[in-house]
């Protein structure tokens, strides 16, 4: 792996060009070499696959067109930023499918209408996970007064990383979903236990991520904590 500065007029690049990857850490920008991962045709990846290719096919076969025009009319009111903090704007299609693969995979029920909410949801700021060598669990803290949590179609999908060493601080993933927290007319009680989607032991670090859909399919961006393993 090499270190780069750009200049030139290039200041910065991410991604994939010929053979070598672009990225950026806390030392600043990187050139590696590409490779191509081993597909091991896990069951959650043959899973998310058949979903993300299930909703392609009703969007363009099925779906009616005046939902696909809320679709389209809340992606044109949605800003985010790409890897290099360029403001870009997803299609309707991109966004039915972000979101209602995140509710399939977690247990809910497509959303074929575009929400009339133009904003994404926010994060939750009360978010914390205590994760537990002894019980392989982790604990979720939630603010159980938010929209998603007090509606039935609003769920929470909590994913872990795989456990670091005690003294690694960077953690990329790779991530498993450790389980979902349904919305309900009585809200769900926090904080929440999930069981550890890797083992974990005392000392190791991890970060917990989770990204919140409300009833209307908005669903959120991933927020995280990071946490070391408790006895």
């Amino acid at each position: 792996m090499a270190l780069v500065q750009y200049g030139g007029g290039v200041l910065d690049a991410r991604g994939s060009i010929g053979g070598q990857v672009h990225s950026r850490n806390r030392f600043g920008n990187y050139i590696r070499s590409r490779t191509t991962p081993v597909n091991p045709q896990s069951g959650r990846q043959n899973t998310i696959r058949a979903i993300i290719s299930a909703l392609a096919s009703y969007w363009s076969t099925t779906m009616s067109a005046a939902n696909r025009a809320l679709w389209e009319l809340y992606a044109d009111a949605i800003v985010r930023q790409n890897k290099l903090g360029a403001t870009i704007k997803l299609t309707g299609f991109n966004h039915f499918v972000r979101s209602n693969a995140f509710i399939l995979q977690n247990g809910g029920a497509q959303v074929d209408a575009g929400p009339t909410t133009l904003t994404l949801p926010g994060a939750d700021p009360t978010f914390e996970c205590e994760v537990d060598e002894a019980g392989q669990e982790i604990a979720v803290t939630f603010d159980n007064a938010l929209p998603w949590a007090i509606a039935v179609g609003g769920h929470m999908g909590v994913y872990m990383s795989a456990p670091k060493a005690a003294g690694v601080s960077f953690i990329g993933g790779p991530w498993r979903l450790a389980g979902t927290i349904d919305g309900a007319v009585i809200p769900p009680t926090s904080p929440a236990t999930l069981t550890v989607p890797f083992p974990v032991a005392e000392g190791q670090n991890v970060v917990c991520r989770a990204r919140i859909v409300e009833l209307d399919g908005r669903l959120s961006d991933y927020f995280q904590q990071f946490s070391s393993v408790v006895a």
